[in-house]
């Protein structure tokens, strides 16, 4: 990784290494880098890590955060800016996030690209197809029952069954490891309240690409805060992140 002439200010600080990890996409190409990276800082007390991602692989997204803890007996993920999709899962590996006024965090429901009952592409979210009997209910009337009942044969005509199990098996997925990143740093907390913070970022907004803030993060339970002392140096930095990228 090359060289930022703001970390160091940021280092003296905050008061503690940090290491800067920016990625459009998470794939596991990534890893081999972050690996050596981490193993010229060493082990430290707390590790700063400033993140800049737009989305990508979400089992790298589990690998990075265990790969972290290794490292680090606190870790702190400070988001200037984009910390999305698999970057929010990311996020919930660390002990504390520190979220400046344009961080900007989202929904974590799978998005899968299948084919439809005529064999053609179609991309689409998890909770797209969870929400038809909703939408049979509220849109057309149709009771509860019969909307369940119709839902399945209705699905099966428009999406090809193996793309509906592959939604299925995503969404369990996704919820296992954002369950098993919390468990990092919260296994204090009740179980039943980490698996309501997965469902919540699952399931409980209505767009993937709803802009969820650190106030809303921290609304769901999630140990976010405000750091003005470092707003402007970590600004810098994804700044310049930006422009390198």
């Amino acid at each position: 990784m090359s060289a930022f002439p703001q970390l160091p200010v940021f280092e003296a600080q905050s008061q503690s290494r940090a290491l800067i990890f920016g990625a459009t996409h998470l794939d596991a190409e990534l890893l081999p880098m972050l690996y050596e990276t981490l193993r010229e800082i060493g082990h430290t007390p707390c590790l700063n890590v400033i993140a800049y991602c737009r989305g990508g692989e979400v089992t790298v997204a589990r690998r990075i955060g265990l790969l972290l803890h290794r490292f680090t007996d606190r870790l702190r993920l400070i988001v200037p800016h984009h910390c999305q999709s698999a970057g929010t899962v990311m996020a919930l590996a660390a002990h504390e996030i520190v979220a400046g006024p344009m961080a900007m965090f989202s929904p974590i429901d799978p998005h899968l690209t299948g084919s439809d009952a005529q064999g053609e592409a179609t991309a689409m979210s998890a909770q797209d197809v969870r929400m038809f009997p909703a939408l049979a209910q509220d849109w057309f009337g149709l009771d509860a029952s019969t909307a369940r009942e119709s839902a399945l044969p209705l699905l099966c005509q428009s999406i090809a069954p193996a793309a509906l199990t592959a939604f299925y098996r995503s969404t369990l997925g996704v919820r296992r490891i954002g369950e098993e990143l919390l468990a990092l740093h919260m296994s204090e907390t009740p179980a039943a309240q980490r698996t309501a913070i997965v469902e919540t970022l699952l399931f409980g907004y209505h767009s993937h690409d709803y802009t969820l803030t650190g106030e809303d993060l921290a609304a769901i339970g999630l140990n976010v805060r405000a750091e003005p002392a470092l707003e402007n140096p970590a600004w810098a930095l994804a700044r310049e992140l930006r422009t390198r990228m």
